[in-house]
């Protein structure tokens, strides 16, 4: 397979895996409705920095320690289903749905979106198990491994900032919709409880 090959069906399988609903869907659409779409951007680029920075550590052979050191994955494991289940219970206890308008749109700054969509991606090992299985199968052999890992992280990136930017349009049409504050205390109950859930798998897969 040459390069080009290499890459068009690398973007054919992550736009599956971008296209799938889970937790980087429900964590940007819950941000840009009850947060509005600034907040969102910043959820948005920091789950895309943190794939880039999967990338660049699968490209320079960091990630397999996950793959060869069971006790690299579990730490790595517990850390990232301790934040989600942090993250989803503050989601399931907040009473912001019930304040004013003008104070549900300053609960989440854009540099707070940031650092959450960076953590979330970065403290789930199954990111970095997925690039450390998928890469190398795409990466031909005459190509520069480091250089072609981190282009094939930019194509995923690509892929998930286009999908990012139609799911938070949506969900600001929506959020004309969704005004009242009894519909916004149920979308971040519902989401606290998807969050807390994939905390939990996340805790108990192998």
């Amino acid at each position: 397979m040459d390069i080009a090959g290499s890459v068009w069906s690398f973007a054919a399988v992550v736009a599956l895996l971008t296209l799938t609903p889970g937790l980087d869907t429900a964590l940007i659409l819950r941000t840009s409705l009850l947060a509005g779409r600034r907040p969102a951007w910043g959820v948005t680029l920091g789950i895309q920095l943190g794939t880039l920075c999967w990338g660049v550590l699968t490209a320079a052979g960091l990630s397999a320690l996950l793959a060869a050191s069971q006790v690299a994955y579990d730490v790595l494991r517990w850390a990232g289903a301790a934040y989600l289940v942090w993250m989803g219970l503050r989601m399931l206890l907040s009473r912001h749905g019930e304040l004013p308008e003008g104070r549900q749109q300053e609960e989440m700054r854009f540099g707070k979106g940031l650092r959450r969509g960076l953590l979330t991606n970065l403290l789930n090992p199954k990111v970095g198990a997925f690039y450390v299985a998928m890469l190398p199968q795409f990466i031909p052999a005459e190509a520069p491994h480091a250089l072609m890992g981190l282009a094939l992280a930019g194509v995923h990136v690509a892929e998930g900032l286009v999908w990012s930017a139609l799911l938070i349009g949506f969900a600001s049409w929506m959020g004309g919709i969704l005004r009242s504050a009894a519909v916004r205390r149920f979308l971040d109950r519902l989401t606290g409880v998807v969050i807390v859930g994939f905390g939990v798998r996340l805790a108990v897969s192998d």
